[in-house]
């Protein structure tokens, strides 16, 4: 191949979607990696002694055409992928382990940061300059810099090994959960889900090429048939044939990939001298340790797990009485709250959809940003985006300066995985006394407008959008001066902080006011409504804590143990989440297989999905200071903006909140919000 045709091997602004094609990749992988493998050498072979800016900074900014083709490359294989992307990332992914490796664990480079960082009391460096110092350095000693040859070779099998699985493991899902649909052809076993849904499945139908209607497990396809479907029988079979994807005895089957995934992990913590994979994550987290996780969780769930009984015995009871249903089961759940959350409230999602259609519901999130941080967004048409999809935006100031690029993915796709991120196509960082503003994505998976009807959204889905959305102020945001402790390069434990209190506006009159009017009338969400949605928001709460506590509790299960001795998922998830179960265990089902969280890479929650309940402290904490001073109070936009948002990973993360509050969290304020308090 020619490489000056490849437009992946120049200096580009916006990703270059349309000029890139699907071969160009794997080339241009190859050959920046060459080119950042000679940046590399120049700072090993610089004849100077080690200095910050030769060293530390050379070494910071070094790649800089290789991690923009990462991020994008990566993006598309997420949210557009198809069998060659997926072909070229099972390729491209133990290769950059494998040069990734090539850095940490080359000694002389090593030697080189290891001098500076001796020398940093004498440096008189800023606190983001100490912390890309001390981040430096731990990225070389935390990852074998000091082992001997044998365990480095050793260690960099296990890291090739590994992107490879994680990857499968990735596949794996998006393959097993497009593998399935429900194809009915009779209208009445659709009795009960609303008119846009019936509508939905059949403009799916039609596009497959087939009669009648068709459910996915995509979420806006799954999600309103669990909820509404009076066919128990047919909950049934979409809920197992969820629960059970990638644990089948067929070619998606993941049993083997999470046995190894955790067995490699731990052998990687063993030899770095680290008792588990959790010592070695939590080293770098606000929790630290896996006993402050393990006790985090255990003191939510003493304090949650009385309320979900409750409520669980109540939902039983409810069922009981409406339908003479004896037991209640996992596909019995969503339906029923559904039921018991429209009695008690008279509010059901199908009441609430039309008043929060999409364009909406994106102006609601665009006006927070405006009034709290002066920030507009105007949507340009001469971006390039990798589906027709995508929406593009200019961000902009009060000085009408460029802020950032935003870029917003909402409609589910056959070559998209489930759920919903936010990601960088290009990172914020200052180089040459210019500050490189940042390119960010929102994907999400909300129903897609039909023929007659636009995208809907429910009241999950608002604040699904408002929470991504959070995420990508944090990056959109950023004002650091080095790309790798910009926007969302933080704690992990702390990265949800800005996704999660931004929710928070979503119930409150003031903020639905601007955005939430009915789609073909125009009225305004009617304050009964409004009001409801408040009244509500504490609904099985109980049952969600639990929920969450579990999957922390599993995510632990198999990083913070020795994982040797397990030689079967299913009953060390049974197990692990004995003290957490409300529902009877389906034996057929099994969430380790496509908990792509902790085990996909992507994002990579491996010990930290603990830090979803976590980060909730700070975010209602957070929240709690906006309410006592007014939602749209500009002098407490103004300082999470300067001590969070914009800080990134510079500085330890509980000195920016304390910055910003004035005092630690207190987990009041989370209890108070979930109901979960007696008083």
């Amino acid at each position: 191949m020619n490489k000056t045709k490849n437009i992946l091997l120049e200096k580009f602004d916006l990703a270059p979607f349309s000029k890139v094609k699907t071969e160009d990749y794997l080339y241009a992988f190859k050959e920046l990696i060459k080119e950042k493998k000679k940046e590399i050498n120049s700072i090993i072979s610089n004849t100077d002694n080690p200095t910050y800016e030769n060293t530390i900074e050379a070494l910071e900014f070094s790649g800089e055409k290789l991690d923009r083709l990462s991020k994008m490359f990566f993006n598309v294989n997420s949210a557009e992928t198809n069998p060659k992307i997926q072909k070229i990332a099972q390729e491209v992914s133990p290769m950059l382990s494998e040069f990734g490796n090539d850095i940490i664990l080359n000694n002389d480079l090593f030697l080189r940061v290891k001098s500076v960082n001796n020398q940093k009391s004498k440096l008189n460096l800023s606190a983001e300059q100490m912390t890309l110092l001390d981040l430096s350095y731990k990225s070389f000693s935390r990852n074998g810099a000091n082992l001997d040859d044998t365990k480095k070779e050793t260690l960099r099998e296990i890291d090739k090994e590994l992107s490879s699985l994680t990857l499968r493991y990735s596949e794996n899902v998006l393959a097993a959960t497009n593998d399935f649909e429900l194809h009915l052809t009779n209208l009445e076993d659709l009795k009960g889900l609303p008119k846009g849904e019936i509508e939905a499945a059949s403009v799916l139908a039609k596009k497959k090429g087939k009669e009648g209607w068709i459910i996915t497990l995509a979420y806006p396809s799954y999600i309103p048939f669990m909820k509404y479907a009076e066919n128990r029988d047919l909950r049934k079979a979409i809920q197992i044939a969820s629960g059970s994807k990638c644990f089948k005895k067929n070619k998606f089957n993941n049993e083997a990939n999470v046995l190894k995934i955790s067995k490699l992990r731990h052998q990687r913590a063993n030899l770095l001298g680290y008792s588990t994979h959790a010592d070695f994550t939590l080293e770098e987290r606000m929790a630290m340790t896996p006993l402050k996780v393990y006790t985090f969780l255990n003191d939510l769930l003493k304090k949650a797990k009385p309320f979900a009984e409750s409520e669980f015995n109540q939902l039983q009871d409810f069922a009981k009485n409406l339908d003479g249903l004896d037991h209640l089961e996992s596909w019995d759940y969503m339906y029923y709250s559904e039921k018991l959350k429209n009695k008690l409230f008279n509010l059901d999602d199908e009441k609430l959809k039309p008043y929060f259609k999409l364009e909406n519901v994106i102006h609601g999130a665009f006006s927070v940003a405006k009034k709290l941080f002066g920030l507009s967004f105007v949507e340009v048409k001469n971006i390039e985006t990798y589906h027709k999809d995508v929406k593009t935006y200019e961000v902009k100031d009060k000085e009408n300066e460029l802020v950032a690029i935003f870029y917003a993915d909402f409609h589910p796709r056959e070559g998209k995985r489930n759920g919903a991120w936010m990601d960088c196509l290009k990172s914020q960082k200052v180089k040459n006394g210019i500050n490189e503003r940042p390119h960010i994505i929102n994907v999400c998976n909300f129903t897609s407008p039909t023929n007659s009807t636009p995208s809907l959204l429910t009241f999950s889905e608002v604040t699904t959008l408002f929470h991504e959305f959070g995420h990508g102020l944090h990056g959109m945001l950023a004002n650091t001066v080095y790309p790798s402790l910009s926007g969302t390069n933080v704690y992990w434990d702390f990265v949800e902080l800005p996704s999660q209190i931004l929710e928070n506006w979503c119930y409150e009159k003031e903020c639905l006011d601007d955005f939430a009017t009915h789609y073909i009338t125009g009225e305004p969400l009617p304050i009964e409504f409004i009001d409801k949605i408040k009244e509500s928001s504490t609904f099985l709460q109980g049952i969600a804590t639990l929920r969450q506590i579990s999957l922390g509790l599993l995510d632990m299960s198999w990083h913070a143990v020795d994982p040797s001795k397990i030689t079967n998922v299913k009953e060390n998830e049974s197990y692990a989440n004995i003290k957490t179960r409300l529902f009877p265990d389906i034996d057929i089902c099994c969430t380790s297989v496509s908990f792509s969280h902790i085990f996909s890479g992507f994002g990579d929650y491996s010990s930290g999905y603990y830090s979803y309940k976590w980060a909730e402290i700070l975010d209602a904490d957070a929240f709690e200071y906006f309410k006592e001073n007014g939602i749209f109070n500009i002098e407490i936009g103004k300082s999470f903006q300067d001590n969070i948002l914009s800080k990134g990973g510079t500085e330890n993360p509980m000195k920016l909140y304390k910055r910003f509050r004035g005092k630690e969290p207190q987990a009041d304020a989370l209890l108070k919000r979930s109901g979960l308090s007696k008083s």
